[in-house]
């Protein structure tokens, strides 16, 4: 049968826009497809000040553009569009939309991953305004000042001792009477003189004008709340990463894909890349080598079921 693409993408973040430029630029038939504006949560962040090139801070949607624009000039198309389904079948995938069914010898899967959100009043309404999920993106805007730290897990022991390098004042509250992070992780925050920890502690309201300037906290032993001024919360309670589209691959304890260094999971020419794959390290930058790496990976792949031989 006529195969419709080498790769198809599913998912426009800059893992898989970096994907999509890789693959072109290898001579691949190449498709990404997003169901809303190319550049996934990159779009979300104001003054970008960590990506690798740009010594003065970029807008998340300008780095988006350039991703989307080079990746176009290589030659890869972009479809605007919803993945309802995708199924592996011998040699080939086939990727469903609502109107139309396309083929491909490998799939690209870079669909992100969800912050799990507290669901509390104010949550929403100063998300970027002084809530945060990411220490490493937001929390250089706040030095000095006094942050809040929501979470007992690895993630939150290891930004909450990333935000503890910028201020003194690092408060963590965790809901339970002891963290859930690796022994490690939690004995590097509780020995650090710059995080104040409360156990059995909840955040139950964010409050503010035009930014965050305090929250309503909840201690549990003692039945009582309380709010206190805060510059800035950090929320850190997990990820639910986007996996619904592939069911029948390996993923963690967590939900993320499981691959290995070429960002192939366990379906032969699956790969997985940004923050649905399991990772250590979640950013843009790790997100983009990612997708150069699994656009590498499954180059070799399209070639050997074409029957090409391979150094």
């Amino acid at each position: 049968m006529k195969v419709d693409w080498d790769i198809i993408i599913v998912g426009g973040g800059t893992a898989g826009l970096s994907a999509a430029q890789y693959g072109a630029r290898a001579n691949l038939k190449t498709l990404l497809i997003e169901e809303m504006a190319t550049g996934g949560l990159t779009l979300t962040i104001s003054g970008l000040e960590n990506y690798p090139g740009f010594p003065e801070p970029i807008e998340g949607y300008e780095l988006a553009q350039r991703f989307t624009q080079q990746a176009e000039r290589f030659g890869a198309e972009v479809m605007s569009a919803t993945v309802t389904k995708i199924e592996p079948k011998k040699g080939y995938f086939e990727v469903s939309m609502d109107d139309k069914v396309l083929t491909s010898y490998a799939v690209i899967l870079s669909t992100g991953a969800q912050h799990r959100k507290l669901d509390i009043p104010g949550e929403e309404e100063f998300s970027g305004k002084g809530i945060s999920y990411c220490a490493t993106c937001d929390g250089p805007f706040f030095k000095g000042k006094k942050m809040l730290v929501v979470g007992g897990g690895d993630a939150a022991c290891d930004e909450a001792t990333f935000l503890s390098n910028l201020t003194e004042q690092v408060v963590m509250v965790h809901r339970r009477d002891r963290f859930r992070a690796q022994p490690s992780l939690a004995e590097r925050v509780t020995n650090n003189k710059n995080i104040e920890i409360r156990y059995n502690h909840e955040a139950k309201e964010i409050k503010g004008d035009s930014q965050v300037r305090s929250a309503v906290l909840y201690d549990n032993k003692k039945d009582s709340t309380y709010e206190e001024e805060f510059d800035a919360v950090f929320i850190f309670i997990g990820s639910i990463p986007q996996t619904d589209l592939v069911p029948f691959t390996d993923k963690d304890d967590v939900g993320y894909i499981k691959t290995d260094q070429c960002m192939a999971s366990s379906t032969p020419g699956l790969f997985a890349i940004g923050d649905v794959r399991a990772t250590p390290f979640r950013q843009i930058v790790v997100g983009a080598g990612e997708g150069a790496v699994a656009a590498h990976c499954a180059s070799q792949y399209v070639d050997e079921l074409k029957g090409q031989s391979y150094d």
